[in-house]
Formats: structure tokens, C-alpha cells, sequence
């Protein structure tokens, strides 16, 4: 059921360059990701821009303020295949921090950068101790630096190349600090974040004839706490749990998270809406977090028969199946998250519109990231009201038709895929177009 009593509002929201202003496709928002502190915010965008956002420590609440940008990716040009490889960034993540720097991985769809971004302070010679007419009987006088200015620099320490023959779509940094995976559709690779002439490939699907090809890989994240344990998602809907102490090759060695599907209620659409477009572990390792199109799903790592909960996002477009498929929406790639106390998830869904849900589906609460609403809101200075929003269903229950809003009025062109939740609070960072919105409790 909706909750109508929370306390969740819209705080923030970048990038608002007015309503008469054209969207150019490089500025829409394809990556946002929050770092282990929460102090840092970053985002990514389809011009290969990576944006950085830090903790306004003057504001009380959970607020931010522009840190620095930089040119990540640059478009490339494939010329053995003949292919133009967009600069879009797939994926932000940060890695530990040891120093007063931060370091943090970005991909486009061939190629992983590492990138340190840190203060750097800009000196000039002290004109009053540069003398022009030095004489024998003179003491010698050394030019001085005088500090002028600090300014963030962002600069790239290694580049991870020549390792994917297809889209990477998923990085992700190992606990150990030292490790990180990168997956595309049929192959993960393990790296060392000091090498980058070389990885170890650990899984590996491509058959031997591409004609057989049945699924490719959709998702993949390593566990929070043990190092040696990752899992990857595919298009059919499954979810495998690796151990790389158990084989060099892990594609054969998992236990797999996946639910039975009932042959009454299969059709065309099936293994498309069925396919896992996002995956997750809560921060203590022991749930996984699955979105697919139409539902959440919340696995305990101890049961892969099936999931402890199913939250059913988008049911009512059950009877849509065909039209989606048509323009394309039905392939759309939701991403999901965990709070970081791993009591409630978040998801995205259309109109703008996302949903926080408790982790035992009980009680929805939709929000809209818009900049009216957001306008409205900070006029108010309270909550958003959204009465026209979807309403999910979540458990078994049965569906009604009161969902406050006609399918008709839903704006499949906007759309929220791309989130984070902070690691420690009750904030939300959400991506609509070319808009960040930050909510917070």
C-alpha cells in the first residue's frame, strides 16, 4: 500500500537549465553514485563527463555543492570493426580512500579509467624578490612562490583497455581495496587496480558457436565483506553467486538464484520482462536486491529457490507488453538500491517517478523527481504531494484497478533508471534527463 504519511522532500536539484532550454543528449545523466562516506556525490553523463558534488558542511541537512568536472571519455573510433564506440559513461565507482585524494573507476563501453581527484595548489614568483640589476657586491636573492590559488585536479592514473570485445556494463570495486571486476555481456574480468596491461578472466559464457548464444550476462557486483565471493545476473532472469576459492573459471561453479516460472502464464514477453536488468547486495552481504521490469526482488543469500519478497513495480503495464515493445520501453534498464541500514530499496519507474519501499513490501512511497514539483515543493517548503503517481503492489496481493492515474498519462520518454542512496542516511540521489534531485528524510 502507498504510505500518504512520510517525510520524504525534495532538497536539491542540479543541472535546471530553465524549461525553454533544449536538452542536447550529451547532458542527460547515465551514471550516480555515492561514495563509502557519503560526503561525495558523483555523476556521469552520455558526453563522457564525469561531475563531482561534495557535503555542504554550512547546511544542516544532507545538502551539496558543485566540487569539480572533467572529460572522462572522448568518442573512439573501432576501425577493425568498423565502430563507433560512444563516450558515454556506463559506471562510477569509487575506490577506498587511503590519502586526502580520491580515486574512483569510470567506463564507457570499451574502456575503464582510473582517475585521482585531488587539491592542488597553484604558486606564482614573488615579482618584489626578483631583482633585475644584481650586482658583485649584492647577496644573492632566490625567487620566492607565493601560494595564489587551490583548485581541484583530476587526473588519469591507469587505463584499463583492449580486455572486452563487448559492452562493459558493470564495474565493481572489491573489499580487499586492491581488486576490482569488470563485466560485459558474456565475460567478467578480474583486475588489479596497479596493473593495467593485464586481467584474469572468471567467467566466461560465449559458447562455442554464436548461434547457440541463449543469454548474456546483464549485472555483476562483489560482495561487501568477502573478497572472494561476486555474483552476476543474465538475461534469463537468474542470479549466480561465484566463489573464485572454488575455481579459476567461476561460470560452472555458482549457486544460482532463480525462480521457477509458471508455464500457464508464459508468453512472448516472458524471458524480456524476466530479464534481471540490476542487481545488488545490502550492505552486511546477506540479501541481494534484483530488478527486473516489472518487479523488485529481495533474495536471502541462504534460499535460491526463490525470493523472500517480490514488490510488483510496474503490474499494471502488464496488458502494455506490446505497445512497450514497439518503442523500445520494454528493454529499458532500471537500476535498484539499498538503504544503507537494509531496511528499505529504491527503484525508478516512468513519469520521473520512483519508489522507496520497505524492505518487507508494506508500504510504498512514490515520489516524482520534478522540477515543478521540486519549485512547488521549495515555495511550500514542504513535502511533495503527488496524488497522480503509480501505485505499486507488493506481496500476493491481488491487483485492483485504483492505481490514481490513467495509463494514458504515463510518460514513457521519462523515465528514472539511474540512482544511489547514501550509505549512512535517508538520501536519495536520482537522475531525470539531464537533472540531479537529492531527497532526504
Amino acid at each position: 500500500m502507498a504510505d500518504e504519511h512520510h517525510d520524504w522532500r525534495c532538497a536539491q536539484c542540479f543541472g535546471d537549465k530553465g524549461d525553454t532550454d533544449d536538452i542536447t543528449d550529451a547532458d542527460l545523466i547515465t551514471a550516480v553514485e555515492f561514495d563509502a562516506t557519503g560526503d561525495y556525490l558523483a555523476t556521469g553523463d552520455r558526453g563522457g563527463r564525469i561531475v563531482l558534488f561534495e557535503r555542504n558542511e554550512d547546511k544542516q541537512a544532507c545538502e551539496y555543492k558543485f566540487h569539480t568536472e572533467f572529460q572522462s571519455h572522448e568518442a573512439e573510433f573501432d576501425y577493425l570493426k568498423s565502430l563507433e564506440i560512444e563516450e558515454k559513461i556506463n559506471k562510477i565507482k569509487w575506490c577506498k580512500r587511503q590519502s586526502s585524494a580520491h580515486f574512483l573507476l569510470s567506463t564507457n563501453d570499451k574502456t575503464i579509467k582510473l582517475w585521482k581527484v585531488f587539491e592542488k595548489s597553484l604558486k606564482v614568483v614573488a615579482e618584489s624578490h626578483l631583482d633585475t640589476s644584481p650586482t658583485p657586491d649584492s647577496p644573492l636573492r632566490i625567487p620566492k612562490l607565493l601560494h595564489r590559488d587551490t583548485i581541484i585536479a583530476a587526473v588519469p592514473r591507469r587505463t584499463f583497455a583492449n580486455a572486452h570485445t563487448y559492452h562493459i556494463n558493470s564495474i565493481s570495486t572489491n573489499s580487499d581495496g586492491e581488486t576490482y571486476l569488470s563485466g560485459d555481456d558474456l565475460r567478467i574480468n578480474l583486475w588489479n587496480l596497479d596493473i593495467s596491461d593485464q586481467s584474469f578472466n572468471i567467467v566466461d559464457i560465449k559458447p562455442a558457436n554464436m548461434e547457440e548464444l541463449t543469454e548474456v550476462i546483464t549485472a555483476a557486483e562483489f560482495h561487501p565483506i568477502h573478497c572472494n565471493m561476486f555474483m552476476y545476473s543474465s538475461s534469463k532472469g537468474a542470479i549466480k553467486l561465484s566463489d573464485m576459492r572454488a575455481s579459476a573459471l567461476c561460470d560452472q561453479n555458482a549457486k544460482v538464484f532463480e525462480e521457477v516460472e509458471d508455464p500457464a502464464s508464459r508468453s512472448f514477453f516472458s524471458e524480456i520482462i524476466s530479464s534481471v536488468s540490476d542487481v545488488q547486495f545490502s550492505q552486511d552481504g546477506r540479501y541481494i536486491l534484483s530488478r527486473d521490469y516489472l518487479t523488485l526482488k529481495i533474495w536471502d543469500i541462504n534460499m535460491d529457490n526463490r525470493p523472500v519478497q517480490t514488490i510488483y513495480i510496474h503490474d499494471q503495464l502488464r496488458n502494455r507488453l506490446c505497445d512497450l515493445y514497439e518503442n523500445d520501453c520494454i528493454f529499458d534498464k532500471f537500476e535498484c538500491t539499498f538503504s544503507g541500514d537494509g531496511k528499505s530499496v529504491m527503484t525508478g519507474s516512468y513519469s520521473n517517478a520512483f519508489h522507496i519501499y520497505d524492505s518487507e513490501g508494506k508500504t510504498d512511497i512514490p515520489l516524482q523527481a520534478d522540477k515543478s514539483a521540486f519549485k512547488a515543493s521549495a515555495r511550500s517548503g514542504g513535502k511533495q504531494k503527488l496524488p497522480a503517481l503509480a501505485k505499486g503492489r507488493t506481496g500476493e496481493q491481488p491487483m485492483s484497478n485504483g492505481y490514481g492515474f490513467s495509463l494514458d498519462d504515463l510518460d514513457f520518454s521519462r523515465k528514472i533508471l539511474h540512482a544511489s542512496w547514501h550509505p549512512q542516511e535517508n538520501t536519495v540521489a536520482v537522475a531525470a534527463a539531464n537533472n540531479l534531485f537529492v531527497f532526504n528524510e
